[in-house]
């Protein structure tokens, strides 16, 4: 079984990426969906109804399937690597891995309100929710990557700072819009 670890390995690289375009783009939709609510009624049903459709296309096709496969591919490197489950580093990871699940799982309990059209979420709300996913992918990516030789108290600072970046982002990108006098 090890000759096929890279092949499970890009396959779950893939899966990754999917799942987390899928994260990323579905609040996106959610941000659309919401200020297409704020149009005239005509324009907000016409297009209340095409997100629902994007993001049940988006959520059901590419997400969901990309999240399974993507943990049934972990699943077979850790039974092919073993010794990775004794690791700290894999510790730290399957715990943020856990993270992204219950991430994934209450966007899930979203997505299922947007389509019933139960919608109670600002704009402003979603923008800051979609950073979670953000934060969850460079943790997971940088303990992949540097597995033991990450410093804790250095790797913690440093996503920190990152969300203190993200959440100065979104208050500039508010001030922003506005200014421009675009609701946010």
């Amino acid at each position: 079984m090890a000759d096929y670890y890279n092949y499970i390995k890009s396959l779950h690289l893939i899966f990754v990426v999917t799942w987390f375009a899928g994260l990323f783009y579905m609040p996106r939709l959610f941000i659309y969906h919401i200020e297409a609510l704020e149009k005239p009624e005509t324009e907000a049903r016409v297009l209340g109804n095409q997100f629902r459709v994007m993001e049940r296309r988006l959520w059901q096709i590419i997400t969901w399937p990309s999240a399974v496969l993507c943990i049934a591919s972990a699943l077979v490197l850790l039974w092919i690597m073993p010794g990775w489950l004794s690791q700290p580093w894999m510790h730290v990871k399957l715990g943020f891995v856990v993270l992204l699940i219950i991430y994934h799982l209450v966007m899930h309990r979203m997505y299922l309100r947007f389509q019933r059209g139960q919608i109670s979420y600002t704009s402003r709300f979603m923008r800051i929710w979609n950073e979670g996913a953000t934060l969850i992918l460079f943790a997971v990516v940088f303990l992949a990557v540097l597995k033991n030789s990450i410093d804790w108290m250095f790797g913690l600072a440093g996503l920190l700072a990152l969300a203190v970046l993200l959440m100065l982002g979104i208050r500039l990108y508010r001030r922003l819009r506005e200014r421009s006098g675009k609701p946010d």
